[in-house]
């Protein structure tokens, strides 16, 4: 039996694994393809190989630990990152292992690598005084101006993924009683999410000016067609920069949509609204995702700490009696 080549092997994962058996979403695709363009480059460099050329023998262990490594050192990836791309090629040698039972040992020690730990920062959201100054920075006087206003307040009010809210269409805007939004979020879960009156109200001017057809993206570019990622990036780092001369802590924040979203999942959590209906709304997968919003809210924790009761303790330092505690204990 003869063994089937990497470049056959690459293309009927995309093609036959995650198309046709996992129907994966575009995301999905776009990632693990970027994931795989990137270690072709990389193989290119360090082998001068061409991507067609290479054979599984070429990605060693060793290899793979380098490629790793120069995520992080060249590019300054994180190691979040790094392990986003690890999951891709840990995904593709599960598919060979299937395919090419003799490859079984190397795909056994791919797989073996671990991802990569990394420091849990506490997440970043905007507080209403940052929010009012972000809003307050585009001019609507501009058709541009109104497009990318009603599209901050929709992500504030509404916590969708940047993704989601690319992929909106004008049809997927109900207005009227019970107004909301729909939309296809990951993994291709649809949800609803209500909109407040003066988000139903902004978002029924802008459709009115829009003009566009129920299919047409709702918020367009300026060539017409849908916004990108990296253009919604660019415009909130825009009117970022721009609010912090009204508000100046937000100088010391770094801006995303990302941003957008925790801060509509923290303006729930303040008003009171359980976790597994914020689960809900921000189309978590489960209800254990939204811990993280608990321990940003430093409120919930000083209210807890005003519910006990102080101790009656006096400050004292320890102190060892012995040399070689003395040395660990300085350590």
């Amino acid at each position: 039996m003869i063994s089937a080549g990497f470049p056959f092997l690459l293309q009927s994962f995309f093609t036959d694994r995650l198309f046709r058996q996992r129907r994966a979403s575009p995301h999905t695709i776009s990632s693990y393809r970027d994931s795989f363009r990137l270690l072709l480059r990389f193989a290119n460099q360090r082998l001068g190989k061409a991507p067609s050329t290479l054979t599984l023998d070429d990605l060693t262990v060793p290899f793979m630990g380098d490629f790793l490594d120069s995520l992080e050192t060249g590019r300054k990836n994180s190691a979040r990152t790094r392990n986003i791309r690890l999951a891709a090629i840990h995904s593709f040698f599960r598919y060979v292992a299937l395919e090419e039972p003799t490859q079984a040992l190397l795909c056994q020690r791919i797989l073996a690598i671990p991802a990569k730990r990394h420091q849990r920062r506490p997440i970043e959201f905007l507080h209403r005084e940052e929010i009012d100054a972000l809003l307050a920075a585009t001019d609507t006087s501009t058709w541009m101006g109104r497009r990318d206003r009603a599209m901050l307040l929709l992500a504030v009010q509404t916590g969708l993924r940047v993704s989601e809210l690319i992929g909106l269409r004008c049809e997927d805007i109900v207005l009227g009683a019970g107004a909301h939004v729909h939309c296809l979020g990951k993994g291709r879960k649809e949800r609803c999410t209500p909109l407040r009156a003066e988000t139903a109200k902004m978002l029924d001017a802008w459709l009115r000016q829009r003009h566009g057809h129920p299919e047409d993206p709702l918020f367009l570019s300026i060539r017409g067609g849908k916004l990108s990622r990296d253009a919604i990036e660019r415009l909130l780092r825009k009117y970022a920069a721009a609010a912090a001369r009204a508000c100046a802590s937000l100088k010391r924040k770094k801006v995303s949509p990302h941003v957008l979203r925790h801060t509509a999942a923290m303006d729930l959590l303040q008003h009171g609204v359980d976790r597994s209906v914020i689960a809900l709304w921000l189309g978590h997968e489960s209800v254990e995702t939204t811990q993280m919003y608990l321990h940003a809210d430093m409120r919930l924790k000083e209210q807890a700490l005003s519910r006990t009761k102080p101790l009656d303790a006096r400050p004292g330092r320890y102190r060892p009696n012995d040399n070689l505690l003395a040395f660990l204990e300085n350590l």
